[in-house]
């Protein structure tokens, strides 16, 4: 695992969503069969949303992209630097992330007992957590993209993600499987 910080990572999917998730809670999670009957349906990732082992970074598109993960705690909050506020598009309500003592981040698809090589792999130690995710309109900024139309070596990523402990009395979290309301909702 990489010491904090860490650079942004890119993630992708091929099944619409990517997710934060505690893999302490998916050790059953062996095949596709029971991938299936843990995840295969909203309903099911909206139980592990509710229970705090689950966090969705769903725009329910495939593809590749760029996740800042920023964790606060004892020497300072997970905050949105000036660039990234300047250029964010829409941010999450706080979801519950419960820690036992690892957050893994990857496409919808790899959540399970075996760690695949594309899982970013974070230590957290073990408690409760507010994240918060924050989608970010990288192409917009100036020079951040390159002559190619491809993000540029200094482009924003697509989401910055901010981890902090939960404050005492926190107990109302986002449980949509959406990130995001929609626009006008």
């Amino acid at each position: 695992m990489t010491p904090l910080p860490r650079p942004a990572e890119t993630v992708a999917t091929d099944a619409g969503m990517l997710a934060l998730w505690d893999p302490e809670s998916f050790t059953d999670v062996v095949d596709h069969d029971t991938w299936d009957l843990r995840l295969g349906a909203d309903e099911d990732i909206r139980r592990h949303v509710r229970a705090g082992s689950l966090v969705p970074i769903n725009i329910r598109s495939d593809g590749a992209f760029a996740v800042l993960v920023r964790i606060g705690g004892p020497d300072g909050p997970a905050e949105l630097t000036e660039r990234e506020r300047a250029h964010g598009l829409v941010s999450s309500d706080a979801y519950l992330f419960c820690s036992s003592g690892r957050m893994w981040l990857s496409g919808i698809e790899a959540v399970g007992a075996e760690a695949w090589p594309e899982i970013v792999q974070f230590e957290l130690p073990a408690g409760r957590y507010s994240v918060v995710i924050h989608l970010i309109a990288w192409e917009d900024e100036v020079g951040g993209v390159d002559c190619d139309g491809a993000p540029s070596a200094t482009a924003l990523p697509d989401f910055v993600v901010l981890v902090a402990p939960a404050g005492p009395g926190q107990d109302v979290f986002r449980t949509d499987v959406e990130t995001f309301d929609p626009p006008g909702g």
